[in-house]
């Protein structure tokens, strides 16, 4: 599994808060923590300051409270979680699936469990409400769909087209059918 890991696991760029105007860098790969720091001043005794830079091992940052202190600050209480994760070695590597197979994946989901998923994140949400995953869903439960039928999914989307009951997908289908005529 560890060969699904990209060189770069995690990276945060960002202004320390108000009112400094120092800019900060963290850099988690495979094997190290790397922060950066770039001080801005117009005071005199910071103008020659060059930036830093630190790098320590996993193990080391997982027992230097002073650099977490730090980067709880900079970066906030969730970032610093998310990072001793990675030090310790919990990846999320459903995270890291392409969109293609997730939707393989989300497509076989009850729809309660779709529902709760596009929840967990922004990404989950617009995946769980594509049109790719509604259309596969449509195909997967439905017996023959026509061309017509496909026609009208596109135009009014699959996700609606999955929950419109069968009487109103009958008329708009009339419909769209005497627009043709006409």
């Amino acid at each position: 599994m560890a060969s699904l890991l990209p060189d770069v696991l995690y990276e945060v760029r960002g202004q320390a808060p108000a009112p400094s105007k120092d800019f900060y860098q963290f850099l988690v790969d495979r094997k190290s923590v790397i922060f950066r720091w770039w001080k801005i001043s117009l005071r005199s005794e910071f103008r020659e300051a060059r930036p830093g830079e630190l790098k320590e091992s996993h193990e080391d940052f997982l027992d230097d409270p002073s650099l977490q202190i730090q980067i709880a600050y900079i970066f906030g209480p969730g970032t610093l979680d998310h990072i001793f994760n990675l030090c310790q070695g919990k990846f999320d590597f459903l995270a890291r699936l392409p969109d293609r197979l997730l939707l393989c994946i989300v497509a076989y989901l009850d729809l309660e469990d779709i529902c709760r998923l596009a929840q967990v994140s922004h990404r989950f949400e617009r995946l769980c409400n594509s049109d790719a995953l509604w259309e596969m869903i449509v195909q997967n439960l439905c017996g023959h769909i026509t061309e017509e039928m496909t026609a009208l999914a596109r135009e009014i989307g699959w996700k609606q087209f999955f929950f419109t009951n069968k009487l109103q997908l009958q008329l708009q289908l009339r419909r769209r059918r005497q627009k043709e005529e006409d």
